[in-house]
């Protein structure tokens, strides 16, 4: 076996086992980010029900204040949005490790066209946001178009007027 056949062979023993510490190395580095000093991105966990009265949703923001939380309807489309900051103004701690999330976030959900847009309430209590969406008469009905033969119904009527 020449030299060269050989240095190859002892390189691609080798290459696994430094591949595979390569990828554990990545990982790793990249699961304790946050000990890096990048926090994880915050998303918070909502819980939704229904009762014979009303939609609602509770989203759990701890640490935050109600200054920083935004809810708004549009199109049927409820939002609730925020930052969670990290405050980090003492000078006297070193953190070793950062599990919580901090960040901006966005929460949407579309509500049934039976929601009462106009008595929609929010109030926040422990960390707690409570988002009251009562129920109203439906909004749209379902109904039959009718097919007109033709043009359709504008071309209809145009036809009649020329007469």
């Amino acid at each position: 076996m020449s030299n060269i056949q050989k240095s190859q062979d002892s390189f691609f023993d080798v290459m696994p086992a430094r591949f595979s510490t390569l990828l554990d190395r990545f990982f790793d580095d990249n699961m304790n980010m946050p000990m890096r000093g990048q926090m994880n991105r915050f998303f918070p966990k909502v819980d939704t029900y229904e009762t014979d009265s009303s939609y609602d949703i509770d989203a759990a923001l701890p640490g935050m204040k109600e200054e920083d939380i935004n809810v708004s309807l549009d199109q049927g489309r409820l939002t609730i949005a925020g930052e969670r900051k990290f405050e980090n103004e003492r000078n006297d701690r070193r953190y070793h490790v950062i599990e919580s999330s901090y960040g901006s976030f966005l929460r949407t959900f579309q509500l049934p066209d039976t929601a009462d847009a106009a008595k929609i309430d929010a109030s926040f209590q422990n960390g707690v946001l409570h988002v009251h969406v009562p129920k109203g008469a439906p909004k749209t009905t379902q109904q039959r178009i009718p097919v007109h033969n033709g043009q359709g119904k504008n071309a209809d009527q145009a036809q009649n007027a020329k007469k």
